[in-house]
């Protein structure tokens, strides 16, 4: 995984989660690496994957069964696409719109399907 400067790392790391249950290669049920494991996969200090896990916590999209490991938290799905679509509507389409209106592009130029 390569890392944004611009981002804090234990973000990217929930964004990459949240993407991979949406893509469902993460399921609802699922147990998911412990801190240690992914951060020495990802090369990344176990305190900010804790931190990563915390904010996943806090969103319930992931849940820790004490002595048994950390697992994709049932209804975890529903909660990351909820998330995924106000932060698209509030933060990205506004830049895209503005974006289109700057260069003169309208909805009607926009080929949807290639």
């Amino acid at each position: 995984m390569e890392f944004d400067s611009n981002k804090p790392i234990f973000i990217q790391i929930c964004d990459v989660f949240c993407e991979r249950i949406l893509e469902g290669s993460l399921k609802e049920g699922e147990r998911v690496l412990s801190v240690r494991e992914l951060g020495a996969e990802l090369g990344v200090n176990p305190n900010t994957i804790m931190r990563s896990y915390e904010r996943l916590g806090a969103m319930g999209i992931i849940v820790n069964q004490r002595g048994v490991g950390y697992f994709v938290a049932e209804g975890a799905r529903a909660i990351v696409l909820e998330d995924q679509k106000k932060r698209f509507l509030e933060q990205e389409l506004p830049q895209i719109l503005r974006r289109m209106s700057l260069l003169g592009i309208s909805v009607n130029e926009m080929n949807l399907n290639s």
